[in-house]
């Protein structure tokens, strides 16, 4: 067993401190990374302070992960020591129900083995996630990075990259389709980047005029504040896809009433509340509203390449491991633009 140095929740709401737990040894099909960069995702400080039930401690947080190949399984073709790879939201999965043999492995009928807070396949060895200096994964559930990216920015693209990347290819954003983003966030940033990249026409929905400086740099086009009730009629029936990455409660309804006839809102927040929902919101114009998760494995390598082809990372603010508790509370105050990345290298100061 692999002794291995980490930040980890005792219990639910602790604060997270140094630790050590064992990794396994690298089997014939795995490697072992040595992790550089983990980023921050808003879903950990949910799952460390149990706000969201069931959380197993002691835990270690992380699922958005950059580091180099230090050792190979004797069977493993993918990867060579020295090689930049990244590891996700989850490490494992069946491998033989429907979902995972289409490349779907997120839709485990089984259950995705996730990279913390959950188990292995095995339903009785625990994941610690990427708050960590060394994690051993299999290789099919392991990524290749792009060679050129930087490797700090590129650590949120497995969790925010993915998520906002996802829906704009299910609904297939295209040059000169009008994308609305609600939110500029961790989230928010990267689907601006990224159907920018695409030749959509951007405009950024937010409570507030302080990012329309922000939105326009990272290629948004038009920036309008909502909180101003005469936005909405003034954005009427104009989008093809609205990207909704807001998890504060709103009226979906009004945003709904900003598509375009066969226009599509997807949701990748996640609200407290359920939300109330006219049936005439999505009649009147045969709008549709849609979720969407992370992705496979294909589409996750998908998503770096395409990130490698057209330079994109994550906005970052590159942190020491020992000031993740403080990192918490100013995501809490929305204090960061737009994603926390610690550099493990502080593991050894």
């Amino acid at each position: 067993m692999l002794k291995t140095s980490v930040y980890a929740a005792a219990t639910a709401g602790a604060r997270l401190a140094p630790s050590t737990i064992e990794r396994r040894d690298p089997g014939p099909k795995d490697v072992l990374i040595e992790i550089l960069y983990s980023g921050i995702c808003h879903s950990d400080v949910h799952q460390a302070r149990d706000e969201w039930g069931g959380a197993t401690f002691p835990m270690v947080p992380g699922h958005e992960i950059v580091g180099r190949v230090t050792q190979v399984g004797k069977d493993v073709t993918k990867f060579a020591i020295g090689d930049h790879a990244a590891v996700g939201c989850f490490v494992d999965s069946c491998r033989v129900c429907g979902p995972c043999r289409e490349g779907y492995e997120q839709f485990c009928e089984q259950g995705v083995a996730y990279t913390y807070n959950s188990t292995e396949m095995d339903r009785e060895t625990p994941t610690y996630g990427g708050y960590s200096t060394h994690i051993v994964v299999r290789e099919d559930y392991t990524l290749k990075v792009p060679s050129g990216l930087d490797l700090a920015g590129a650590a949120p693209l497995l969790c925010a990259g993915i998520t906002t990347y996802s829906p704009l290819r299910q609904f297939a954003c295209k040059k000169g389709d009008r994308v609305a983003v609600v939110g500029l966030g961790g989230l928010g940033h990267m689907a601006v980047k990224l159907a920018a990249s695409m030749g959509a026409e951007v405009t950024v929905l937010s409570t507030s005029r302080s990012k329309e400086a922000d939105a326009r740099r990272l290629g948004a086009q038009g920036f309008e504040v909502t909180k101003d009730a005469s936005t909405f009629q003034k954005l009427a029936n104009r989008f093809n896809l609205i990207v909704d990455t807001v998890s504060a409660p709103h009226d979906l309804n009004a945003y709904l009433g900003t598509l375009h006839h066969y226009g599509t809102m997807v949701l990748v927040g996640v609200p407290p509340e359920d939300a109330r929902l006219a049936a005439f919101s999505l009649i009147l114009g045969n709008r549709r509203l849609a979720g969407s998760n992370i992705g496979g494995i294909a589409e996750t390598q998908e998503m770096l390449n395409y990130c490698g082809e057209h330079g994109i990372v994550a906005d970052v603010e590159t942190i020491r491991v020992q000031d993740v508790n403080e990192a918490y509370e100013r995501m809490l105050k929305n204090d960061v633009r737009y994603r926390f990345v610690i550099d493990t290298a502080s593991f050894k100061v």
